[in-house]
């Protein structure tokens, strides 16, 4: 049995989704023992509960040697406003445990990744049972956690390469703060979701002016989806994009990836990939 503690350090979750995932997984993955803290459902404003609630709420669980993985309940905002002091709190049992989110939670997982603290990994979280189709995405999030399945992870991965994995504009805030981590020879795969092409193609002018010198293997292209309509096209594509400010300056582009803002999204380990990913 995996004991899996769930937490929201952004935007709070539902009881009614809560159940509803909790009967999902207990009918196909009854090995896994899923603990939702109380925090998960709070309200303060936009936040799920206030920041020194959040904080307690994932520095609990981190450091509780009861549980092996920590899942963040969903994205939204407020992950960075508690990610230096989070990490700065865990003791060394935080380190034993699998970490997993994706978008807004792409603030602690840099942090983690960051200071060495755990196995990290962008991947689905419980609030994708709400897509269509989301129940795939949140068993195959759990299918890695227990059984560490090469077929959640995004399918391109390669042994002995670095990987690390984020929503654009989640990096876009961390690049040059204390939460970005050193991704020297990782290939870096982006993704984003319901953004205007034009804040998109500033987003990844201000990331990659940032990782120039970074030291980069390369960079891959997860979807872009659910783009807005401008008032006038804007005359490229996201790929167009991010071929250019990659040619810009110096960045390897390595082509698409099979990550995103959807119930397709795959797992991508942060650090070295040790099997490849496709049989």
């Amino acid at each position: 049995m995996m004991r899996i503690g769930i937490c929201a350090p952004s935007t709070p979750f539902t009881r009614e989704d809560a159940a509803r995932f909790s009967a999902l997984a207990a009918n196909t993955q009854p090995t896994a023992e899923l603990v939702f803290h109380d925090q998960c459902f709070a309200e303060a404003g936009h936040f799920a509960g206030s920041d020194v609630e959040r904080l307690e709420a994932f520095v609990g669980l981190a450091n509780d040697s009861e549980f092996e993985a920590v899942w963040f309940v969903r994205g939204g905002y407020g992950a960075c406003r508690i990610a230096q002091d989070a990490v700065a709190a865990l003791k060394s049992s935080a380190g034993d445990k699998i970490y997993m989110g994706y978008s807004d939670a792409g603030n602690l997982l840099g942090a983690l990744y960051g200071a060495q603290i755990g196995r990290v990994c962008h991947g689905p979280m419980p609030a994708d049972i709400r897509r269509d189709g989301g129940e795939a995405a949140v068993l195959r999030a759990l299918d890695w956690m227990l059984h560490a399945s090469p077929q959640s992870l995004e399918p391109q991965l390669q042994a002995g390469t670095k990987y690390a994995a984020f929503n654009l504009m989640t990096l876009a805030m961390m690049v040059g703060t204390p939460l970005m981590p050193d991704l020297k020879n990782h290939v870096l795969i982006l993704e984003e979701v319901s953004e205007y092409l034009y804040g998109y193609d500033r987003a990844f002018f201000h990331v990659t002016s940032h990782l120039q010198t970074a030291g980069l293997a390369g960079l891959r292209l997860g979807r872009v989806s659910d783009v807005p309509e401008n008032d006038r096209p804007f005359g490229e594509n996201a790929e167009e994009i991010a071929r250019r400010w990659c040619a810009r300056t110096g960045i390897d582009y390595l082509g698409r990836a099979d990550i995103g803002h959807d119930a397709d999204n795959r797992i991508v380990p942060f650090g070295l990939a040790t099997f490849n990913a496709a049989p």
